[in-house]
């Protein structure tokens, strides 16, 4: 799925293409990739808005539009938007196909169906409970090391799933958590309570840390991200643990090792994550 990185990347892909320009019409090809509000008043609102601003929250793109309306896209688990010329030839799996007045076209396309897109206003959005309400955003300079001790404390669950929690901190996922984890030396298995504050502090770097060379590498294509042009990303060839169960730890070379935690892979070395 992807994450804070990849959504990230996205959004700043499209933003300097997208601002100013105006959403002619939708093509819904899937309708039921719209889960608010009916794809029917959903064609019918976005049609003739203004985008004014492109940006992202935890997952989540969020296409400022006129009126106070949001355009909402979380790609799931193998969304891909993508910014084309109308003469491009259409992909297998294209659920949407918005047309802006330039003559090119934003296109959401999904093989799995996972994803979702949404429009409303935020407070409408969140009413409904269209889209969650998210925790802090790890790469905020706002977000201090203190305020993530804060928050595990209250939590008894393992680290890995506190991380995992949207609720928590917002745009982390299976990929950037073991990554996080091993940067810091903690077990992804222990619990999150128990974290003393110096080991808060080096989550909290390793975790900005982690998101932050992700971004400059334009994220992490280890199944089917790309970015706004197609391009796979660069971060998957520098992952220090995730996807690398049973292959050496490149820090003390032990076989790094596996479990099953919140339902996830997790991948971890037992001699550098104590």
């Amino acid at each position: 799925m992807p994450e804070l990185p990849e959504v990230e990347t996205i959004a700043a892909d499209l933003r300097p293409h997208l601002l100013g320009r105006t959403i002619v019409r939708c093509d819904l090809r899937f309708p039921t990739i719209v889960r608010h509000p009916e794809p029917e008043t959903f064609v019918d609102l976005i049609a003739g808005l203004r985008i004014e601003s492109v940006s992202r929250r935890g997952k989540y793109i969020l296409i400022g539009l006129e009126a106070d309306r949001v355009l909402v896209v979380h790609l799931g688990m193998s969304g891909q938007l993508r910014l084309v010329d109308a003469s491009t030839p259409i992909a297998d799996h294209t659920h949407a196909i918005f047309e802006l007045e330039d003559g090119r076209q934003l296109r959401y396309r999904d093989p799995r169906r996972f994803g979702r897109i949404l429009l409303g206003t935020q407070p409408a959005l969140l009413e409904a409970r269209a889209i969650p309400r998210l925790g802090p955003e790890p790469i905020d300079p706002a977000f201090g090391a203190d305020d993530l001790y804060a928050l595990l404390r209250r939590r008894r669950a393992p680290l890995k799933a506190v991380l995992l929690d949207q609720g928590t901190v917002a745009g982390v996922g299976n990929i950037y958590a073991d990554e996080s984890l091993h940067r810091a030396r903690l077990r992804p298995d222990r619990a999150a309570g128990g974290l003393s504050r110096k080991s808060a502090r080096r989550l909290h770097e390793s975790l900005r840390e982690s998101l932050e060379t992700a971004i400059k590498n334009r994220g992490s294509s280890v199944d089917t991200y790309r970015d706004a042009w197609g391009e796979v990303g660069g971060q998957q060839e520098v992952l220090l643990v995730y996807g690398r169960a049973g292959e050496p730890c490149f820090t003390c070379g032990r076989p790094l090792s596996s479990k099953r935690i919140a339902g996830r892979t997790t991948v971890f070395c037992t001699r550098c994550q104590r």
